[in-house]
């Protein structure tokens, strides 16, 4: 859609297109300390799963070592690993949590 100035000059408008942002993924690390409970609870407590989803992962990052509790903005999951990682500290478990780029 060209647009004429006063001039006699051609305006033509440019569309330009928004990229989302890059999406992160929140994962859990398995280790041989953290009890499973505590793992559901995790779950459930900060990314509003249902207790048998909860279950279903923290079996997941039992048996592969690892498993994605959510895909987030970037913002989202750098909060999402430190309230995690946090409220493992305040309860002496060395539960891990990371964010991968998808």
């Amino acid at each position: 859609m060209a647009t004429r100035s006063r001039d006699g000059t051609v305006l033509e408008t440019k569309k330009s297109k928004v990229k989302p942002p890059p999406l992160f993924k929140v994962v859990l690390l398995n280790d041989d300390y953290t009890p499973m409970e505590f793992v559901v609870v995790v779950l459930q407590t900060f990314f509003a799963m249902t207790r048998e989803k909860a279950t279903q992962v923290m079996l997941k990052v039992h048996r592969e070592g690892m498993g994605v509790c959510g895909v987030y903005p970037r913002d989202i999951a750098t909060t999402k690993v430190e309230q995690v990682v946090a409220y493992a500290r305040r309860h002496q478990h060395p539960l891990q949590c990371v964010m991968e780029e998808t």
